[in-house]
């Protein structure tokens, strides 16, 4: 079974599943690029726990987490299979690496989760599981539980990471920013940054980027949606390569930029307009 790749996708606002734009486009060809996975472990920015959960439940529910947009997007339900096998075989890989965790067999998907997939893998015929962060853990904290789950990846497993390149949601409510508008230079500097950083292997600068980076704090006022890309870095096996395989905006304060980690992936680098 070949290696696959992991991948860090942003998930912007919920209406990134019904609206168009280059990260829409991005997502919706993703699937088609990728190896087909046996399963997908989601590790969300919506999912947020003090001991490292996986959810194993047989046929997770769609948690619509969110309020105050279309209708539509409350009736959208992505039934794909849950993955409780995948999910002893991470638990195990945990504890293995002294990481205390547990099963919960009753949580469904997060947006974090059915968002990006609905446009990536659409049939929804592909099982799917999370698990969750430990925000106050800190970014080390996240590189391990990808160190740890690395084996999945040979074992047909594609971990995807869903948060946010940026996430200032008091900018994004504001109502001053439309769809397609530029970002400002606080919100391109910062990206353009973290794929250096990304590129170049340097870890523990993004570890310290609220000190390191021009406007780190500004862009992620809180951590979560940042903490899954550590995670996705921390599969990588040494030496491996990591690169950003999609740039865009939405809403001028929300980068939606992708990372992917490892030969398997397919993607062309650093993608504009899909």
């Amino acid at each position: 079974m070949a290696r696959m790749p992991s991948l860090f996708v942003s998930h912007g606002a919920p209406t990134l599943a019904i609206e168009d734009g280059a990260a829409h486009r991005f997502l919706k060809g993703e699937g088609a690029m990728l190896p087909r996975p046996r399963a997908i472990l989601v590790v969300s920015a919506h999912f947020d726990a003090p001991v490292a959960t996986l959810t194993a439940a047989d046929r997770p529910r769609t948690i619509h987490d969110f309020r105050g947009f279309p209708d539509r997007l409350y009736d959208i339900v992505y039934a794909a299979p849950g993955a409780p096998e995948v999910a002893r075989e991470a638990a195990n890989l945990l504890s293995a690496a002294g990481i205390d965790c547990r099963l919960d067999a009753e949580r469904g998907l997060d947006h974090g989760a059915w968002v990006p997939l609905s446009l990536a893998y659409p049939a929804a015929d592909i099982p799917v599981l999370q698990l969750s962060l430990c925000t106050a853990a800190g970014a080390d904290h996240h590189l391990r539980l990808g160190e740890a789950l690395r084996p999945l990846r040979d074992r047909g497993v594609l971990i995807l990471g869903s948060g946010g390149a940026t996430h200032n949601l008091r900018e994004f409510f504001s109502g001053r920013h439309g769809h397609d508008d530029p970002p400002p230079a606080w919100v391109s500097g910062f990206a353009d940054w973290v794929a250096a950083a990304v590129e170049q292997g340097r870890i523990d600068d993004l570890q310290a980027y609220r000190s390191l980076a021009a406007d780190g704090a500004r862009n992620h006022p809180s951590e979560d949606h940042f903490l899954p890309l550590f995670a996705v870095l921390g599969t990588a096996l040494p030496g491996e390569p990591a690169r950003r395989v999609h740039h865009s905006y939405n809403y001028a304060v929300l980068a939606m930029d992708a990372y992917a980690v490892g030969e398997g992936a397919r993607l062309p680098p650093d993608t504009k307009e899909l």
